[in-house]
């Protein structure tokens, strides 16, 4: 894509879900920076989007054999999601947790500056609900900044609401991505659209 944002790159797990989807039309549309690398477990079909972007197809799985998709970008977006319904309890931990964490920390080793992650209201590592639970867990895995979660109220099918508060901070129209760490910490705003399986 055209060089703006000052040459700065980011990556985007969870494209595919619907705070996802508006996140990256936002970077896009706000063109925020100059390279936008979707990480995720299979191509996107983007249309006329898909010659703006990069595209790393990885194996969850087998995440730390992908570290190089991690390298070189100044900010991680995390839309990373599913439900119980989808996966099962063992699948959400998988998901919700567990690949979070490692994202978090290739992410971290490889340079990244700013790690934003798309969490919940209430997140608690010890709360007795597996969903909190679970959120929790993530938040406090050791790639996860605590200035870089994003914690919506709620999680509806308003997916516009984070992706617009995360990138309400950047400067210059939309360039640059130094408050968006400063978006984050905010927690304000209503909802957030279904997270991206990977």
């Amino acid at each position: 894509m055209a060089a703006a944002g000052g040459g700065s790159s980011c990556f985007v797990l969870g494209a595919s879900g619907e705070t996802g989807r508006v996140l990256l039309r936002e970077l896009l549309a706000r063109r925020a920076f100059a390279r936008v690398t979707l990480i995720g477990r299979r191509r996107l079909s983007l249309g006329e989007a898909e010659a703006a972007v990069e595209q790393a197809v990885v194996d969850f799985e087998r995440l730390g054999e992908h570290a190089a998709a991690f390298q070189g970008h100044d900010v991680g977006f995390c839309c990373l999601g599913t439900t119980r319904a989808k996966a099962g309890a063992d699948g959400f931990v998988r998901v919700d947790r567990d690949y979070v964490a490692q994202a978090a920390e290739l992410a971290r080793a490889g340079g990244c500056k700013h790690f934003i992650l798309q969490s919940s209201r209430g997140a608690n590592a010890q709360s007795r609900f597996l969903y909190l639970r679970v959120k929790g867990a993530a938040v406090q895995a050791p790639g996860v900044p605590a200035h870089g979660v994003d914690s919506p109220a709620v999680l509806g099918r308003c997916g516009s609401a984070v992706p617009h508060r995360l990138l309400s901070a950047c400067g210059n129209g939309g360039q640059g991505y130094g408050g968006l760490c400063t978006a984050a910490r905010r927690g304000q705003g209503k909802g957030a659209g279904e997270q991206g399986h990977p």
